[in-house]
């Protein structure tokens, strides 16, 4: 390829290139090569497009909540359509398998279907005769300009988490994705123009730190969301707070399954090779850690290291393939280096997944299926997010230590714990301090209707995001006093009023 395409801004309904001059390669992971350029953006085309939004914004937020769904119906619909298309943008530029990246599809997929019912969400309460003559009611009203920074591992579904929602409820938005994964974006810029979408409505800016610092420091903006790693995500909670700004910041994660005892082996494994190397781990809500319980441990490290061997690691377009690559060559030797530094530091290696190569993809950036055992807390590769396919197995003399030692971690997203005893699993759900539980269920990411978020260290701010959070988070609430007079006054009243 002697010229690589170039991926540009969304601004005001059209693409635009940057004034940066600035540029960075996006590659394909499987390939270890460039397939594009991004451009890297300036705070001159942040505010371009904030200003752009915040022009929409009067005539996007009195458009009838009912005409806002009807557009997003028809994005909706698009999106469907184009479902294959995202999907091979995703393995191209993320790594992730195809199967994998039309499943990170479809879940976005489910944003939109909820956020297509906001006439429903959007209704407020009403009482009659509070006091004599007086009715009050309440309402929800949009923000104004509000922005997303998104991450490279779900670059199609995490912005579809913010955008739908924050439309649907009448807010205009500038979208900033990752730039090492960006074509998605601009999809999602064209097939809400294709629906009907407003001008200025949508915008998109690539870039880097500036355009993040230019969207924290913009006083037009008024919320941003982010997902990303726990140290950017307090940074951007403190500088967007501090300018006085709404910020849901979701940040890192360390999720364990607990393996009890009586727990189906064979099912509890199926969920833990799924879960922890799908994606090449780099999910948010991977499994990490697993914790075996008792007399677990032998038998599950057994299973495990057998089914890890297996692992089909490929391109992710091949059919078969179960892992592609992770997704620069930065992050394979970061994820190598923290194998290596849990050798040094005592945990057993059942299963070496560096130096793994690909036939025909020699330069790709492949990490093999890695497993620990004897792992204690004290180690690096417990504390750190690997964020790659590397999965740690402690082991707890009884639930009651498993239930302390996650209680310890400083991340509470995701958790999981497989047994057949109800009572264990129903006091494990009341005593965990994690955001999100499955009860064999190894990935519990909420429906769309419900809400994603979770605790401590991985997450900063009020409210989590979609489903119900999201409708909050993208909207004010107004508490309405209304009295029409129809007698003569009381005259005038110092006390504070009581209504009688």
């Amino acid at each position: 390829m002697s010229k690589l395409d170039i991926i540009t801004h969304f601004i005001n309904g059209e693409r635009s290139d940057t004034q940066s001059g600035r540029y960075a390669d996006v590659f394909n992971p499987a390939l270890g090569v460039p397939v594009a350029r991004v451009a890297l953006g300036t705070t001159a085309e942040v505010n371009a497009a904030v200003a752009a939004a915040a022009a929409a914004f009067p005539a996007w937020s009195n458009t009838p909540p009912l005409t806002r769904a009807r557009v997003l119906f028809r994005y909706l619909q698009l999106v469907q359509q184009h479902a294959d298309e995202f999907a091979t943008m995703l393995t191209r530029e993320h790594g992730k398998t195809f199967s994998d990246a039309q499943g990170e599809v479809a879940r976005g997929i489910e944003v939109i279907e909820y956020a297509v019912g906001i006439p429903q969400l959007l209704k407020g309460e009403f009482t009659d005769q509070i006091a004599r003559g007086i009715d009050a009611w309440s309402m929800r009203q949009p923000l104004g300009v509000v922005a997303g920074i998104t991450p490279f591992n779900f670059p199609v579904m995490v912005p579809m988490w913010m955008f739908p929602i924050a439309l649907a409820c009448g807010n205009t938005f500038v979208l900033k994705p990752s730039e090492r994964d960006p074509s998605p974006s601009l999809l999602h810029a064209e097939l809400l123009k294709q629906a009907g979408l407003p001008n200025g409505v949508f915008n998109v800016v690539q870039g880097d730190k500036e355009t993040v610092e230019a969207l924290l420091d913009n006083p037009s903006v008024q919320a941003i969301s982010f997902v990303g790693s726990t140290p950017i995500a307090e940074y951007i909670y403190a500088r967007g707070c501090a300018n006085g700004k709404r910020v849901q910041a979701l940040g890192g994660a360390k999720n364990h399954m607990v393996v009890m005892p009586d727990a189906d082996m064979q099912q509890a494994v199926d969920a833990l090779i799924g879960a922890a190397y799908g994606s090449a781990g780099e999910r948010c809500m991977a499994i990490s850690v697993a914790v075996a319980v008792g007399d677990a441990g032998d038998k599950l490290i057994a299973a495990l290291a057998e089914r890890t061997r297996a692992l089909k690691v490929k391109d992710g377009m091949d059919k078969d393939a179960e892992m592609g690559p992770v997704v620069t060559a930065a992050a394979k030797q970061r994820i190598e280096s923290l194998i290596g530094q849990g050798v040094k530091e005592g945990a057993t290696l059942v299963v070496d997944g560096r130096d793994c190569k690909v036939k025909g993809r020699e330069n790709g950036f492949f990490v093999g299926g890695t497993l620990f055992d004897h792992v204690t807390p004290e180690m690096s590769i417990y504390k750190e997010e690997i964020f790659g396919p590397v999965l740690c197995v402690l082991r707890a003399p009884d639930i009651a230590s498993a239930v302390d030692l996650i209680n310890r971690h400083e991340y509470g997203n995701g958790v999981a714990v497989f047994t057949r005893d109800g009572g264990v699993a129903r006091e494990f759900v009341r005593q965990i301090q994690v955001g999100m539980v499955g009860v064999n269920v190894p990935l519990p990411v909420p429906m769309a209707f419900n809400s994603f978020g979770g605790w401590k260290r991985s997450m900063f701010g009020d409210h989590h995001v979609y489903g119900p959070e999201g409708v909050r988070f993208y909207t004010r609430h107004k508490a309405v006093m209304q009295r029409w007079p129809n007698t003569a006054s009381a005259g005038v009243e110092f006390a504070f009023p009581q209504m009688k």
